[in-house]
C-alpha cells in the first residue's frame, strides 16, 4: 500500500510547515487528491491514522478533497469529465483531447493549528 508512504510524507511536510509557523500541534491537514493520482482516499485516510501516532500530528485529522479528472478539447473549447478509467474523447465534438486540466493533484492545501 503506497498510501502509507504518502501519508508519512504528508505528516513530515505538515510538521515542517507547522514548525516554521511556530505551531506546536496540528489539528487538521487538508489535501487535494486527483481522481487519476493513483491514490485511494480511504486508504490514505487509514494510512494517515496509522502513521500519525507518535508524531506532532498524533491528534490531527486528515481532510481529503477529491478532484475529478477534467480534460479540455481544443477544437470545440469545451471541458469534460474524463472518468475512470480515463477516456480522453470529447463527448461534444467527437474528437480526441490531449490536455488534462485536473485530476492528477496530490498536494497539501491547508494546515490548521490545534487550538
Amino acid at each position: 500500500m503506497h498510501e502509507l508512504s504518502i501519508a508519512t510524507a504528508i505528516i513530515e511536510r505538515a510538521d515542517e510547515l507547522a514548525r516554521a509557523d511556530g505551531t506546536a500541534a496540528v489539528s487538521v491537514v487538508t489535501v487535494r487528491v486527483g481522481e487519476l493520482s493513483g491514490v485511494v482516499p480511504d486508504a490514505l485516510d487509514f494510512a494517515f491514522e496509522v502513521a500519525r501516532d507518535g508524531t506532532a500530528l498524533a491528534a490531527a485529522r486528515l481532510v481529503v478533497e477529491q478532484v475529478p479528472a477534467q480534460a479540455y478539447c481544443g477544437p470545440c473549447a469545451q471541458e469534460f469529465a474524463v472518468g475512470m478509467p480515463p477516456f480522453f474523447w470529447c463527448p461534444h465534438c467527437d474528437q480526441p483531447s490531449t490536455e488534462l486540466r485536473s485530476g492528477r493533484e496530490l498536494e497539501i492545501t491547508g494546515i490548521e493549528a490545534q487550538g
